[in-house]
């Protein structure tokens, strides 16, 4: 019976190697994915924050507000000038003579 249980032990230990080799290698693999997700968060931190920085400047800076000033004047104008477009068609098409066709008799 030694025998027997030696050969088991001496079988069962290539396998409990390859199952640590394994075990390692899966935690040094989530341990580089964990590491590659922090650093990718870090960024995008990074980046929101310099965003954040850069549109803070511009409203302190009063650009911002002059930029939507002169959008805010652009689409009056454009919406104004529409407005008049419509209007001198409308003047135009009510000073036309109309011509009613005469029924026939």
């Amino acid at each position: 019976m030694t025998t027997l249980v030696s050969l088991e032990s001496i079988a069962a230990e290539p396998a409990t190697n390859r199952a640590d080799a394994l075990s390692e290698k899966a935690e040094k693999a989530k341990l580089r994915v964990e590491s590659e997700q922090l650093q990718k968060a870090r960024d995008a931190a990074k980046q929101t924050e310099e965003r954040q920085k850069k549109v803070l400047e511009r409203q302190e800076s009063g650009d911002w507000e002059s930029e939507q000033r002169e959008k805010a004047q652009k689409q009056f104008n454009q919406r104004e000038s529409r407005q008049a477009k419509y209007l001198r068609e409308a003047k135009e098409a009510a000073s036309r003579e109309r011509k009613i066709p005469k029924p026939f008799k």
